[in-house]
């Protein structure tokens, strides 16, 4: 079992504080490894082991357990003394009816630290937020990143890390994939069978969708134009050239569920100049580059924006909230904040052509403030300063 020390350390630095861990992410990006990987932390800590209950309401072993009352009776049945710390690991919780009571019950009646973990984002819209009122914190995580993936795969930074890279933009990275990759030939099936499961059990049926072509249509439509700028017009004129009639309401429905399930994430666009969030024209980007390409192949693949889709996810695994910044006319792919931190991006392919150089650094040296500015680029790097803007490789960025 490899290890998440992204996730873990969270977990360990979240223990006995009085709030619910609440793990979310993608089906199969790792969440139930993180609750064990979690567990063997409490076992090698000295927690006695008939004090860790551990559920995963996916497994035939809870299949009778379908509403919080059954949950509630089974936990209740397995606190050994009521005076000693209990730990309660729960996987897919959203498949128990009103969950959020049995778990607000402990919390309030029972000496218990709480993890849970969940596929969807209505985990945290349902009546937990109210129930709770901001005594949880969510741990959001997201397929290994490269970083993850070399040392899933046991390559060091000594290692072929392009070909290694090359991998890991058409295979993705969920770690099943990882333990595939010596049968090649059984990624495919295994992405189409993740790609089904999230679509049916955390789209479709959580929402009732009524027309599922549709549903594919738009998430096959934002998986071919990550990285662009994307409206609802843009979509339904798109649909309506393929004879397929809706309304922008659906549209936005669909995307929404889309998001809510973790398979796509919007970023906004910011008007730097009027230091404010527009409503219109966001981009999307996929969670898993594995995901995207069973989507769309390999063809006609636009490399530059599938680097800005590995970039902007990194950004967010390191706690970033991410924006697109517009400046007059101009456009910065990221804009990354945290407490009191900023900085600004642009992705490129290359920089060695000159005007596509003055193109790349144009919108950042438009930016007055003195936060770093950086552009990402896959060359090899010789001059990496540009009047304070600096240059890195994205491999160098990756491994940070």
């Amino acid at each position: 079992m490899k290890n998440r020390d992204l996730y873990l350390s969270q977990l360990i630095l979240f223990k006995d504080k009085p709030l619910i861990k609440v793990v979310t992410g993608i089906r199969r990006c790792g969440k139930s490894t993180l609750l064990s990987l979690f567990e063997n932390y409490l076992i090698n800590s000295g927690v006695a082991i008939d004090h860790i209950i551990r559920m995963n309401f996916e497994s035939f072993e809870f299949d009778d357990i379908s509403n919080y009352k059954e949950m509630h009776a089974q936990i209740k049945k397995r606190l050994v003394n009521h005076k000693d710390k209990h730990y309660i690991l729960l996987d897919e919780v959203q498949m128990v009816a009103s969950w959020e009571k049995a778990v607000n019950s402990f919390l309030v009646d029972a000496n218990v630290d709480i993890y849970i973990t969940g596929s969807n984002a209505y985990l945290l819209s349902s009546e937990l937020s109210t129930l709770l009122s901001g005594r949880y914190v969510e741990i959001k995580m997201q397929p290994l990143s490269f970083k993850e993936y070399l040392d899933f795969t046991g390559t060091d930074k000594q290692g072929n890390l392009e070909e290694k890279f090359n991998q890991y933009l058409e295979f993705g990275g969920l770690p099943t994939v990882v333990e595939l990759m010596d049968y090649p030939d059984t990624i495919r099936p295994f992405l189409e069978g993740i790609y089904n499961t999230v679509l049916m059990k955390d789209v479709i049926e959580r929402n009732e969708i009524r027309d599922a072509a549709l549903l594919e249509s738009i998430l096959k439509f934002i998986a071919a134009n990550i990285g662009s700028i994307v409206s609802t017009k843009k979509i339904s004129d798109y649909l309506t050239s393929s004879g397929r009639k809706t309304t922008s309401d659906t549209i936005d429905n669909y995307l929404k569920t889309l998001e809510n399930a973790f398979i796509i994430y919007k970023a906004n666009r910011y008007d730097l100049k009027g230091k404010m969030f527009l409503k219109t024209l966001g981009k999307y980007y996929l969670v898993d580059m594995g995901i995207r390409n069973h989507l769309t192949g390999l063809r006609n693949t636009d490399y530059g924006h599938v680097l800005e889709n590995l970039v902007y996810l990194e950004l967010i695994r390191r706690g970033y909230e991410v924006a697109i910044g517009k400046i007059g006319s101009l456009e910065v792919d990221f804009v990354a904040t945290k407490a009191n931190e900023k900085k600004y991006y642009q992705v490129s392919a290359t920089i060695l052509d000159e005007k596509t150089r003055e193109r790349e650094l144009r919108p950042l040296q438009s930016i007055s403030d003195n936060y770093p500015k950086y552009i990402l680029t896959m060359d090899q790097i010789v001059f990496n300063d540009y009047s304070g803007i600096k240059v890195q490789n994205i491999l160098d960025f990756l491994l940070k």
